[in-house]
């Protein structure tokens, strides 16, 4: 492969690096900054969600800027705004200045997943189109890996300002990505549809460095057609982008439907559910980041090999086999878990009231949260599904009876739930694992590759507004549904929809893969 290709496809998607740092940082502040602003269930949601509903901006309207700027000057862009977000969010003082922030970064990462695989798949020949414009996936799984990592040691180094190293710390690739920006080459595509014919060609060149002066001019030819009208075939024709439009939607739709950025934001909360502690909890979530970008690797080894459908079916079972056995797991050992869970907590609070080092208004707030987080172990406990040892934790006791009491709770909801917390554990990682290898790697592939020339930006912009507003939705909404609903009850609502998503993929969604992209007019116009 040539090697200045490879780099600029790995530059490009360093867009997605950020996206993915950026995506799960939050996971491991929530907490933190619900406890200290003392946010409702309505305002978390809000602070969480603030980042996604910029996304659903960006990719909006990303489209207009990369058809009107270029690909290169909007990635660039997207770096500069990913650095505000990053020092924003890491100085805020209050809801408002945090939401603007994160919201300010949500329309960098709504941009990037219309530019970036946009402009990787229009430098890609057919052939390489896959694993080329999968990196952007690759990136994204990668940054998860790290902000996990990040979150893990810095957690235990930095102490209460814990949460706005790790929210801030992404500043620094930011910037790293911005500079090395401004080494790409615009895309020969963009400069063809412009009329820059001979810039086009000479980017052409670079890409396709054993090409002949005939085959140049051939790829312009034919690259400059397809940019522009033809006599009866009109690219904004309703009749010729329904079954783009339709592929976009759906595999934006379920990709969100499957529960995986909810899963994901709240994995560390997942896990605690099971009886978990909070430091174990994080590092599980690491064993996520692995997982996901293990899986990824082996979805873009095989994209152009196996095709885009095949990846997808695969993925669907997975989805379904995983999900359907921890929604299982969770409603057979729900009384446990909530125990369990509820000791943890009791114990975390029982130690932050001890310290030292907080101020007295905080102090007096830890208290208040260890008497609720009491209340709640004693009800829990006396629930008649838990066949365990009803615990008895009297107010007033001192922090070492608190301690005791909390821990042999723990140990007997342990004993009472056996295997289920690594069956919960196991599921959620087979579930990160399908999706890496299906729909993680597929989606940003398909949604840039499927729209015809002059529709394309547009068009990508329609895929990733879809992605980013049922992910917004998904993220707002989970906080509430973990209130109101059971993790049995939502887990079976994800395993429902991804059985749609198979019977969509098997009998609706056609092959990609080999197709380039001024012949994937015709091959999906028909559909």
């Amino acid at each position: 492969m040539n090697s200045r290709l490879l780099l600029w496809a790995i530059t490009g998607s360093l867009a997605g690096f950020i996206f993915g740092f950026d995506l799960i940082v939050i996971s491991g502040a929530e907490k933190t900054i619900q406890g200290l602003w003392q946010l409702s269930s309505h305002e978390h949601g809000i602070a969480i969600s603030a980042a996604f509903w910029g996304t659903v901006l960006g990719a909006l309207f990303g489209g207009v800027p990369t058809s009107v700027f270029g690909r290169k000057k909007t990635l660039i862009a997207i770096g500069i705004l990913y650095f505000v977000s990053a020092v924003g969010s890491a100085t805020a003082q209050g809801l408002e200045t945090f939401a603007v922030a994160r919201f300010i970064g949500g329309i960098g990462v709504g941009i990037a997943t219309v530019a970036a695989p946009l402009f990787i798949s229009e430098i890609s020949p057919a052939a390489r189109r896959g694993r080329l414009t999968g990196l952007f996936q690759f990136n994204i799984v990668f940054g998860i890996l790290l902000a996990f990592i990040s979150n893990a040691v810095i957690a235990n180094t930095m102490g209460e300002v814990a949460w706005r190293w790790m929210l801030g710390i992404e500043a620094v690739p930011a910037v790293i990505y911005s500079v090395l920006c401004f080494t790409l080459p615009e895309s020969p595509r963009w400069l063809i549809s412009r009329g820059r014919i001979e810039e086009g060609k000479a980017v052409l060149a670079q890409i396709n460095p054993e090409f002949s002066e005939e085959e140049l001019d051939a790829s312009t030819q034919k690259i400059s057609e397809a940019t522009h009208e033809q006599p009866g075939k009109t690219s904004f024709s309703l009749s010729r982008l329904k079954a783009p439009l339709m592929i976009a939607f759906l595999i934006a739709f379920f990709n969100q439907l499957s529960g995986i950025n909810a899963i994901i934001t709240f994995a560390p909360r997942i896990f605690a559910m099971t009886g978990l502690g909070e430091s174990a909890a994080l590092l599980n979530s690491a064993g996520i980041g692995v997982m996901n970008l293990t899986f990824t690797l082996i979805g873009i080894r095989l994209i152009d090999r196996w095709g885009r459908r095949r990846l997808l079916m695969i993925g669907s079972w997975g989805y379904i086999v995983s999900l359907g056995l921890c929604a299982w797991a969770f409603f057979a050992f729900a009384a446990p878990f909530q125990v369990g869970s509820a000791a943890i907590k009791v114990s975390e609070l029982n130690s932050r009231t001890q310290r030292t080092d907080l101020q007295a208004p905080e102090i007096k707030q830890a208290q208040v949260n260890f008497e609720e987080a009491r209340v709640q172990l004693v009800e829990v406990s006396n629930a008649e599904a838990y066949s365990g040892k009803a615990v008895d934790l009297p107010a007033l006791l001192d922090p070492d009876e608190n301690e005791q009491i909390a821990q042999e709770a723990i140990s007997k909801a342990g004993e009472q739930s056996g295997y289920g917390g690594l069956i919960v554990m196991v599921c959620i990682f087979a579930f990160i694992a399908a999706h890496a290898i299906g729909q993680g790697t597929v989606i940003w592939v398909m949604i840039a590759e499927v729209f015809p020339p002059k529709a394309r930006a547009l068009g990508t912009s329609f895929g990733c507004a879809t992605h980013w507003v049922c992910a917004a939705l998904l993220t707002y909404f989970f906080p509430l549904a973990m209130e109101t609903f059971s993790p049995g009850t939502i887990f079976s609502f994800f395993c429902f929809m991804m059985i749609l998503q198979l019977v969509w993929v098997k009998f609706m969604v056609p092959e990609t893969s080999g197709v380039s992209l001024e012949e994937m007019e015709d091959a999906l116009s028909s559909k």
